[in-house]
């Protein structure tokens, strides 16, 4: 990630090769897709303009970073939770990472978007206690235009998931422009309350604090014009989640 406004234009980073380039102009030009190592940019901007968000760990390392909050967890009756991107493609490190946690006797949940082969999901269903599953919209055609999936599939997943028993919780990422409308808040709510054991949704309201992210990626943050969408807009939401006989939440 390249943040223009803290650029010394030191040059330092200019020697670690053809990625990372000057204009005409002396300014700083990011080339992502000639950069074929991005750990090698790690730290080597003294002004912190650039730098390499996620690096590479071992499960042991993870879970030394996860024994440190064990008393967290003891205390709280918490535990880890497992996200992404999509954590349920990471493959066999990431069953073998969830039977050390529960050899340990910490509790795992995972945020999935269940778009994803059911091969896959069924595989995690006897080792997390609870999944943490987004439902953003049910119509087809409008899903595939924002997100560019396949809406079905993640209906069918959530069915599966249901007839297996285990625990379960629906999140919405409430977005204006997509799904922020009485009809298709209340749709989605209508289905997770059709579910045996969807217990509990949870609404997440749109805030534009990754649009800063999205600048220093060189990418266009296309809701920009909307407002953050405030908890009060959603009470009604929650108020008829919880008629529907959801325990229903309003997250920050």
């Amino acid at each position: 990630m390249f943040d223009e406004r803290t650029c010394h234009k030191f040059g330092v980073c200019l020697s670690y090769g053809s990625g990372v380039a000057l204009s005409g102009k002396n300014k700083l030009l990011i080339k992502r897709e000639l950069i074929s190592d991005p750990a090698v940019y790690r730290n080597v901007c003294p002004a912190k303009a650039l730098v390499i968000s996620g690096e590479e760990k071992s499960i042991a390392d993870i879970i030394h970073e996860i024994e440190k909050d064990i008393p967290f967890y003891n205390m709280s009756g918490g535990g880890v939770t497992l996200t992404g991107g999509e954590p349920l493609l990471q493959g066999p490190d990431l069953k073998e990472l969830i039977r050390i946690l529960k050899e340990m006797g910490i509790n795992v949940s995972v945020e999935t978007s269940l778009h994803l082969p059911w091969e896959i999901i069924k595989n995690y269903v006897h080792l997390v206690d609870t999944f943490l599953a987004d439902l953003k919209h049910l119509e087809a055609d409008k899903f595939l235009k924002y997100t560019g999936g396949n809406s079905a599939l993640i209906i069918e997943n959530f069915k599966k998931l249901d007839e297996t028993g285990v625990k379960f919780v629906v999140r919405v990422p409430v977005i204006p422009g997509f799904n922020f409308s009485y009809e298709e808040l209340t749709n989605i709510i209508d289905f997770a309350s059709g579910l045996k054991n969807a217990s509990e949704i949870n609404f997440i309201p749109y805030h534009s604090l990754a649009k800063e992210k999205y600048l220093m990626l060189g990418k266009d943050y296309s809701f920009g014009k909307h407002r953050n969408i405030e908890k009060t807009d959603l009470k009604q939401f929650a108020e008829y989640a919880a008629h529907k006989g959801l325990i229903s939440k309003i997250l920050n």
